[in-house]
């Protein structure tokens, strides 16, 4: 778990990464954290699946529908605002180990 958890969070990172530049060029859809969760829970009937550490102190966090099979990416800042990163449909959660050193992806 902790390895998925490692994996997701080098991926997120280089997302969060990319998205700064996103963040120069437009504004990003930012509230209260609470505000944010609430809205993915009423509007989405989505629910936290992951989290992750991100550079200066912030919070990386997937939230995703089993039923409906859409997902959001947030970033929660230090400053307490949570951003929209991304979002999508389709989410599924994988039961798979690593793969072997000599397997490939």
């Amino acid at each position: 778990m902790k390895q998925k958890l490692f994996a997701l969070s080098l991926g997120f990172g280089g997302l969060i990464l990319a998205t700064h530049h996103a963040f120069a060029q437009g504004n990003p859809q930012c509230a209260e954290r609470s505000t944010v969760v609430a809205e993915l829970s009423d509007r989405y009937g989505e629910t936290r699946h992951a989290i992750g550490l991100a550079a200066n102190n912030a919070v990386m966090e997937v939230f995703a529908s089993t039923e409906s099979g859409t997902w959001t990416i947030t970033v929660t800042l230090a400053n307490g605002m949570t951003c929209l990163m991304a979002s999508g449909q389709n989410y599924e959660t994988l039961a798979e180990g690593t793969p072997l050193k000599d397997q490939g992806a």
